[in-house]
């Protein structure tokens, strides 16, 4: 997916925030700012908003020299989520179609995005999202591809929905693999995140390699790249990940909140619906 021009506002926001979250000093905001300002003129418009966003928290972490600006909220993000885990677990149970009451579960985690400039009270997202209608719904597809896969490439997305994914992950029943970021951006999941939300415990934990709020497949290692090429069913979760692998030949289905217009107008769908999108299969 290509940079819109309403994507550079949200950039320069993002950098706002994430400099508010590594340091009080207005002279190095101010500092982080200006860079960032300057960039703008400079950005190529048909690179995907991850791609810049990868430079963005780049400069974040050398003008603030702080490398997890959103550690904290990150681990509180995720005892919320665990709090909730064992009542979630009760409903997915308890539903009439587990696996769809499960990726359910997964997108509603999807609301726990520090990238976006919105507020949200995880306990009231979940149980609105539990009882939304799809917006785009491939989950015949979805089960189809499911059945003929001998394993899971689940690209994760945020710390705490993690914990989410560890849902789906268990009522998949196929072996997963759960990519992560290779360093803190945003709040994005790292492996110790993904650790700390219990999902080593359902799944093996690889890095993409990627240093974007994204996976970016040029700035993926080799190891991801050859579990991706050669997967059936590759799970991408959130807006991040469209916004790199729209265009990406595999059989991928996307799982996300459409928590911006930008994203709800490429989908074709409006602003805050929930998504289960499969291309190639």
């Amino acid at each position: 997916m290509k940079t819109f021009l309403d994507c550079l506002p949200c950039m320069m926001d993002q950098a706002l925030r994430a400099g508010r979250m590594a340091t009080d000093d207005e002279r190095i905001i101010k500092k982080l700012l200006d860079t960032v300002g300057a960039m703008m003129k400079d950005i190529p418009m048909e690179n995907t908003p991850p791609e810049t966003g990868e430079i963005i928290y780049r400069k974040v972490r050398e003008i603030t020299g702080v490398t997890d600006p959103y550690k904290e909220i990150k681990k509180a993000n995720i005892e919320e989520a665990l709090s909730l885990y064992p009542e979630l677990k009760k409903n997915v149970e308890e539903s009439d179609n587990s696996l769809l009451t499960a990726i359910r579960m997964a997108i509603a985690g999807n609301v726990i995005d520090l990238g976006v400039n919105k507020k949200f009270n995880l306990v009231e997202d979940v149980q609105k999202i539990l009882k939304q209608d799809f917006a785009i719904l491939d989950f015949d597809k979805f089960e189809k591809q499911l059945k003929i896969a001998d394993s899971v490439l689940y690209l994760g997305d945020n710390a705490g929905e993690s914990v989410f994914d560890k849902i789906l992950i268990e009522e998949l029943n196929k072996p997963v693999t759960y990519v992560v970021r290779e360093i803190p951006v945003i709040n994005d999941v790292t492996e110790e995140d993904a650790i700390a939300s219990g999902i080593n415990e359902v799944a093996e934990i690889i890095s993409s390699g990627t240093t974007a709020p994204a996976v970016i497949l040029s700035l993926c290692n080799n190891e991801f790249i050859e579990r991706f090429n050669n997967s059936k069913l590759i799970i991408s979760k959130g807006q991040g990940n469209y916004e790199g692998l729209s265009n990406v030949k595999q059989p991928v289905f996307f799982l996300l909140k459409a928590k911006c217009f930008v994203i709800a107008n490429e989908l074709n769908v409006e602003e805050n619906d929930i998504v289960l999108k499969g291309i190639n299969v």
